[in-house]
Order: structure tokens, then sequence, then C-alpha cells
């Protein structure tokens, strides 16, 4: 693979963004779903960048490509199923977050469910500056991490925001010193959850997700417990 690179240490999985700047080419949209089924036993995933997160969409590759396609939502559709697909998984996915984080590298790490980051990252959804809408997840999920105004400033304005900024909108739950340490961090906290009993954390993940109404989820809740304590007393 090209554009992502996936490792693992003992039950926990690294993917990281490979592409200069952690760009995402049209190869990217193949590569990622390709990787994640390559999880196998794994019980956490962090994702993560090289050189900086990541720059986002390649724009110079992809637009060009839709267009001499014709086919916008076949060209579209993938790259909405690869972030879907992230979401979709039902281990923790620990996003680490160092230098830009831009467009379709924001969507990315919004379909994670925890999300830390270094001081010099920034975050930033500036398609609204190339005459487009954020259309990979992102308007979709952001509200229910940081709030609707929260997300309508970044979606509108395009202006990036820095790591503390981040901290404090709750888009990240820490800002780590440096890259070395950020990835320290997300290396421990990735070894702590796999330590953890995995239908606890897929049921957990599951309940988050649906965010049903007050008593379908609290049934919901409980018939993931029956099922944990069933098991228990069957060994």
């Amino acid at each position: 693979m090209s554009t992502v690179e996936l490792s693992r240490s003992g039950q926990a999985a690294t993917l990281t963004l490979t592409a200069k700047k952690g760009s995402m080419p049209p190869a990217f949209w193949q590569e990622l779903p390709q990787a994640l089924a390559e999880l196998g036993d794994a019980r956490v995933l962090v994702i993560r960048g090289q050189d900086i997160f990541s720059a986002g969409l390649d724009v110079k590759a992809t637009l060009p490509a839709i267009q001499q396609s014709g086919d916008f939502w076949g060209m579209v559709q993938p790259m909405q199923d690869a972030l879907n697909a992230v979401a979709a998984l039902d281990i923790p996915v620990i996003a680490a977050v160092h230098g830009h984080c831009i467009g379709a590298g924001l969507e990315l790490i919004a379909a994670c469910d925890l999300r830390l980051c270094s001081q010099d990252a920034s975050f930033s959804l500036p398609e609204v500056r190339l005459g487009l809408v954020a259309d990979l997840g992102g308007l979709q999920r952001l509200p229910g991490i940081i709030g609707r105004g929260r997300t309508a400033h970044l979606a509108l304005t395009g202006a990036p925001i820095d790591a503390r900024t981040a901290e404090r909108w709750g888009l990240v739950t820490g800002v780590l010193d440096t890259p070395a340490t950020l990835f320290a961090s997300a290396e421990a906290l990735a070894g702590q959850l796999a330590e953890l009993e995995p239908h606890a954390l897929r049921g957990t993940k599951q309940v988050l997700r649906d965010a049903l109404p007050l008593q379908e989820g609290l049934r919901q809740a409980g018939e993931w417990n029956a099922l944990a304590l069933k098991a228990q007393a069957d060994r």
C-alpha cells in the first residue's frame, strides 16, 4: 500500500498515513478499507500521520479525476464509505494528531472515538474556501462532538483552530507537548484499552453510536450487560 501502513503491537494496531503530508489521493480511499479489513483480532486502533497528520484530500489529483469521470457519486461514495467504515469499527479508534489536520483529515478524526494531539496541531475545514461543502461526514459527526455552533464556525469560515482551542471545544481530550509524547501517550492508551473486556468496549461503542431515546438506550445497555453476565456465568 502506498498511502497507509498497518502495524501491530500485541492487541493494538496502528494505521499510519504514509502519503506525503498525509494527503489523501484516490488510492487512499481504496487502501484505507483494505487496511481495516486486515485488523484481524486487534482490540484497538490508533490512526496517526508521519511528518504531519493530514493535509486532507489531494485536491490536485482528485478533482480532475472526478471531473473527467463525469460520475460524481461514483467517485465520492467510496470516500464516504471509507470513513463510514472507520466509524463502524467495533473496536476503539484513537486519533493521534500532530501538525495540520485539514479537511478530510478532520473528517477522518471525527469518525474516531478518541482524539489526542500535540501542541503543534491545528484543525480546519477549508472546503468552503474552495467553493465546496465538506461532504465526508464532518458536518454530520462534528456537531455531536463539539456542538453545532462550533462546527458552523469551522465549516463556514474555513479558519483553523489551534490545539488548545480544540481541547477547550472538546474536539481532543488531551494535548501533549511534542509529537513523540503524543505517540507514546496514544500507544499507552491503546494498551490500556486492549486490556479491557472486548464485549464491554463493543457494547459501549454501540450504545454511544446509536444514541437512542432514553428508555430505548437504557434497554439497549441492559441487554449488552445481560449477555456479558451470562457469558461470565457460563465460563
